[in-house]
């Protein structure tokens, strides 16, 4: 198999993003009145990170969760991204990188909370949203470790699924480590910068397919640890999934596989009319599966 080596990894970053999991969601999760939770994978061959181009296969496996309770919703997800070689783990490495990168976001429903309606129109409600990103990869130019807190408000739409966006401030900081150069940099903090993004999934009519995934529209931070002026960052990730027991007489919304397309541009708000070149331009079709349970 062809990540056999990397199954120990797997293993224990899974452990991990458990811990995680259990940390922030344990108050929630004994009042949830509704939750999903999945295992899923993914597969592409045109990765890209800036300054090593845009051919890079990646293996990704992920731990997923959200829920509603009383007064809001949880999302948690954790991904563990394994790199081919041209994505090198060191500078004297032949094996590709290893990542790990989490999300945790907590939504308020003011409507809930307040007992005041804050539907109208096209707008199904409001609430106040904060989270964190965390990641830490292993490789040979940057070896990344992001810190970030968000906050911000949140608008659900009144949309067949649901569609959520929300206008959020991000402090950012990173201590990366270059292993070429032997350069490490103290953790640095940008500027703080808002992030425009969505989330949505929406069933495609009476047909067993869903149109899910997000978008992230992030202003400049000011410049980064090296003294060069970022980038604003567009990151969009959307996917058509299939769900396979619809179409089999099997169980609903277990099991489902899709295509999954990704447009970053700015990678990390790297130029991608700069230095950084193609690796900063990511324009990555995947495949996908999910166990829901």
């Amino acid at each position: 198999m062809r990540f056999r080596h990397h199954l120990p990894l797997i293993s224990s970053c899974y452990g991990a993003a458990l811990l995680y999991a259990g940390m922030s969601l344990a108050p929630a999760a004994g009042a949830a009145d509704w939750s999903d939770t999945y295992l899923g994978y993914r597969h592409g061959t045109k990765f890209a990170e800036p300054f090593e181009g845009n051919s890079i296969s990646k293996d990704i496996f992920n731990l997923s969760h959200v829920s509603g309770y009383k007064y809001g919703t949880n999302f948690f997800n954790a991904d563990i991204l394994l790199s081919d070689s041209k994505d090198p783990a060191s500078a004297t490495s032949t094996d590709g990188a290893h990542e790990v990168y989490v999300v945790y976001r907590h939504t308020l429903d003011l409507e809930k909370v307040t007992g005041k309606k804050f539907s109208s129109g096209f707008i199904r409600g409001a609430g106040l949203t904060a989270g964190f990103d965390y990641n830490n990869k292993d490789d040979a130019g940057y070896n990344s470790k992001k810190h970030m807190l968000v906050a911000g408000p949140t608008v659900m739409l009144d949309v067949p699924g649901f569609m959520n966006v929300s206008l959020l401030a991000l402090w950012e900081s990173n201590a990366p480590c270059n292993t070429f150069t032997n350069t490490c940099v103290p953790r640095y903090r940008y500027d703080t910068h808002p992030m425009l993004t969505a989330a949505w999934g929406i069933p495609i009519g009476s047909t067993p397919l869903s149109f899910e995934g997000f978008a992230n529209f992030i202003a400049a931070k000011g410049k980064d640890e090296f003294g060069a002026d970022t980038k604003p960052e567009t990151n969009i990730d959307m996917q058509l999934m299939l769900d396979v027991g619809a179409v089999t007489g099997g169980a609903k919304n277990t099991f489902k596989v899709g295509l999954e397309y990704q447009y970053w541009k700015n990678k990390f708000g790297v130029d991608s009319n700069g230095p950084a070149g193609s690796g900063a331009f990511a324009k990555t079709p995947m495949l996908r599966a999910e166990y829901h349970f």
